[in-house]
């Protein structure tokens, strides 16, 4: 199984369980080893008192992408630390696209790095996640390697 199969893989067994992606509104683009994107479109509901995207809604789409790349590889991958940063606001109607990429894998911990711009590629949040690999696979590899 190739890298990049793994991933796909990885990433359609947690998208299955994946409810809180999927009812915010996201959809899954491409993912590779350490690698995905994900994108979603503003809507009425995504915004807050100010008329701009939640910053919520930005955190989450950027920690879903985290989440994506860091599981890639089927191992089970959490979360243990993020920060993010908001550089410009969104609004109702933009296309959000969350891209992560690895930063650094050591033993068990890694580092992922995601970007959220809009349609015009204009960044609105960059997001760091710190990942801690934990037991378990998200599918059965039948001891291919």
């Amino acid at each position: 199984m190739t890298p990049k199969e793994r991933a796909e893989r990885s990433a359609a067994a947690m998208w299955a369980g994946d409810k809180a992606s999927e009812w915010v509104g996201m959809e899954l683009v491409s993912v590779d080893e350490g690698e995905a994107v994900l994108e979603m479109t503003v809507q009425a509901h995504h915004t807050n008192g100010h008329g701009t995207c939640h910053g919520g809604i930005s955190f989450l789409l950027a920690d879903s992408a985290f989440a994506f790349a860091c599981n890639s590889r089927n191992q089970n991958t959490v979360g243990q630390h993020t920060f993010m940063s908001y550089l410009a606001p969104g609004f109702e109607g933009d296309r959000l696209r969350a891209t992560a990429r690895e930063v650094s894998l050591t033993g068990r911990s890694g580092i992922y790095d995601v970007v959220v711009s809009n349609q015009n590629g204009k960044t609105l949040c960059e997001f760091r996640g710190i990942s801690r690999a934990i037991a378990g696979t998200h599918f059965d590899e039948g001891g291919e390697a």
